[in-house]
């Protein structure tokens, strides 16, 4: 491994490491990532790391990253995939020139991490910590390490949630946490509950468990460290049981397809967005 306290700095952060660890710090600029700049600095355990490439990036610059294992680390489970490359917290970019550098890092630290597939029995990096708090476009959601709680916003909240009132949820009786990025159509932090008295509602602004997001609201940078937080919560709280993701009625299907065909004729949703989401919508009947 190298050398205990080496570091590589790149572009809106620097790599320093260690003898079993990566320690990321990530730059406060005004063209850092919001993303990187709300996390600070990271530890990552070499143990969460299952793997190290390089390849050349755009304008004269390489990437290093680093791909975590898959169950370490409750940031990466909760974006499921979503971040976009520049937001992504295991790539570091620099110019050129550093290539060989970069080429020597990326060897070390192949030579070191340890062949394990299985997903880890705990999270192997540590989530952002509470208390945490957002707000989305129907309510305003925080936790304090033990609950979630949501209140609800009189100008965006829909009667179901109104007439639910506001909630709070220990961390005991959830399974999991759903998000969808903010950036996409039907953004929204859900909350998968281990018992839940009726099947929770399909659509996220009918679900009390839920909080949707909206332009300008729920940015990644508050929602997601707030799930990760929330994941990791629940993880630590006990086993974790399996739940199926509720079914939609074929009739609400045809409303969503039919006010997502509105949205698109106003310009408010792409062609891609609108093909993207119309798929998915379909795939559920």
């Amino acid at each position: 491994m190298a050398r205990m306290g080496d570091v590589l700095a790149g572009f809106h952060a620097a790599w320093e490491f260690e003898s079993d660890s990566v320690l990321i710090r990530f730059e406060r600029g005004i063209r850092t990532p919001k993303l990187f700049q709300a996390l600070g600095e990271r530890r990552i355990p070499l143990e969460a790391i299952a793997g190290v490439t390089l390849t050349p990036g755009k304008r004269g610059t390489v990437v290093l990253h680093a791909v975590p294992r898959a169950g370490a680390d409750p940031l990466m489970e909760a974006a499921a995939g979503q971040l976009k490359e520049g937001g992504d917290p295991y790539r570091l970019v620099l110019p050129a020139d550093r290539e060989t550098l970069a080429e020597y890092y990326a060897d070390e630290l192949r030579a070191a991490l340890t062949e394990d597939a299985e997903p880890p029995e705990r999270y192997l990096v540590a989530p952002p910590e509470a208390p945490l708090h957002f707000k989305a476009y129907d309510g305003k959601a925080s936790f304090d390490g033990k609950a979630v709680s949501f209140r609800w916003f009189w100008t965006g909240a829909s009667s179901a949630k109104w007439k639910a009132g506001d909630q709070s949820f220990p961390v005991t009786g959830l399974s999991g946490v759903e998000w969808r990025s903010p950036e996409v159509f039907e953004g929204h932090l859900r909350l998968l509950r281990r018992e839940p008295a009726t099947a929770q509602p399909a659509q996220a602004d009918q679900d009390p468990a839920a909080v949707v997001f909206g332009l300008g609201y729920g940015p990644v940078h508050e929602s997601l460290p707030f799930a990760a937080s929330v994941l990791a919560a629940v993880r630590a709280s006990g086993p974790t049981p399996v739940t199926a993701a509720p079914r939609r009625d074929p009739a609400d299907i045809a409303d969503r397809i039919r006010h997502l065909g509105e949205l698109h004729q106003a310009g408010l949703v792409t062609d891609e967005e609108f093909t993207t989401k119309k798929a998915e919508l379909l795939a559920e009947l």
